[in-house]
Formats: C-alpha cells, structure tokens, sequence
C-alpha cells in the first residue's frame, strides 16, 4: 500500500507542519504518529472525579443560599421602568459599549467580527512557536505597535469611550515597557518581553471587557451617567 501522505497525532510535528484540519476519504486515513503515553478509562478514573467535584459544588452552593439571601429585586411591574435598566453582569460590557457606538457598531459589528476572528485565525500559521514581540525585528515592531495603538487611541478618543480608553493606555504603556527591559534584565521585569503578540492581544481583551463590567455594574445610574457607588442617588 501507498504510504500515507497525512500523518497527524501526538508525533507529529505542529512546528515544521501544522495541521488543524484533515480530509479523510475512503482511500486515506489519520495515521497516528509515536507513543501515545499513558492512558485510562473514562469510566470510573474521569466520570467519578466529575460527579464528585460537582456534589461538592452543589452543596457549597446550597450552603451559601441558606447563609445569604439572594439579590432579588421586587416583583416585577410593567407600568414601572427601572432606572437604569440593565442587563445581566455577562451583557453588561455590551451594554455600556452601547453608551458609547451606535447600536449597529456595538451590538452587532465589533460581536460579529470577534467570532470571525476566533474562526479565520486558526486557519493561519500565526506564530507557532509562541516566540516574543521582540524576537524578531523589534524595531519594526516597535513602529507597528505605536502606529496601532495612536489610532486606537485616537478612535477611542473622538467617541469618548474612556472606559475603554483607560485599559488600552494600560496595556499599551505595559507592552512599550517590555520593549525597554528586552536586553539585559532579569527577573520579573524580563517575563513581560517574553510574552508573544497573542498573550498581549488576550490581556487587552480581558482588560476591557473587566473595565466595562465593573463601570456597568457599579458606576452607572439614572440614565446611564455616571454615579459614585458610595452616594446615594433616585432612580
């Protein structure tokens, strides 16, 4: 038989060849390549760890709803609005982008492009090897990263997303500061340069997403403005 040309599994090698998607016809077939290690059964080693760890969730859960009340609001009126009226702490980051963008930009545009990103990106070769910004090239990197992150910026700035704003200047100065400390440090202060594109990208990503659900959840009242969670103010 024709050796198979697709050798895929734990030997084979992700770096010179990587394979995220494989086409297996009726004349082909997934090879797996080296020593699959050690393994176990499903059932009892996996399935009895999960159902324990879920009976100990369960009983902390039921612990803490007979210590503290939940936070319930009254019964529900349809004749009177809340103000504000928000949404669940996980829409809440929608929900102030909407403060900010039109709702086509914030609830529809910046959601769709994210899951396109998540879907075509696989698709690439895009630093493999997980290797540093500044690896390679720093200093065009280095002009790549001050050009994005000015008009970033700048775009943030003309829409007054400050809540925005204040994160990505976070971020921003964090990853210009690795690239003073990429030569001759040690220590924690070298674990920033060591860092890859990806690992920036998802710290900015969390970092705005954490910013808008704490401003949305703590320091918006009537109207959407801005409140102080320690004064107290009629909605």
């Amino acid at each position: 038989m024709e050796k198979n040309k697709i050798d895929t599994g734990i030997g084979s090698d992700a770096k010179k060849e990587p394979r995220r998607v494989v086409f297996v016809t009726k004349k082909t077939s997934a090879k797996v390549v080296g020593d699959p290690g050690p393994q176990l059964m499903t059932y009892p080693h996996l399935l009895i760890r999960e159902a324990i760890a879920f009976q100990v969730l369960v009983i902390a859960m039921v612990l803490v709803a007979l210590l503290w009340d939940a936070p319930l609001e009254q019964l529900a009126n349809p004749l009177l609005t809340p103000n504000p009226a928000k949404a669940p702490w996980y829409f809440l980051g929608l929900q102030e982008l909407l403060h900010f963008f039109p709702p086509f930009v914030a609830g529809i545009l910046i959601p769709t492009l994210v899951v396109i990103a998540l879907v075509v990106i696989p698709y690439f070769n895009v630093n493999i090897e997980g290797e540093a910004i500044w690896a390679q090239r720093p200093s065009r990197n280095l002009r790549i990263v001050l050009i994005t992150v000015i008009i970033l910026l700048a775009f943030l700035a003309v829409f007054h997303a400050w809540t925005i704003f204040a994160p990505t200047a976070l971020v921003a100065a964090l990853l210009l500061f690795s690239y003073t400390v990429r030569e001759g440090q040690k220590g924690w202060l070298n674990v920033l340069a060591t860092k890859s594109l990806s690992w920036w990208v998802m710290t900015w990503f969390i970092a705005v997403a954490v910013c808008l659900t704490v401003v949305g959840t703590f320091f918006r009242g009537p109207g959407w403005s801005w409140v102080w969670p320690w004064r107290t103010h009629v909605g």
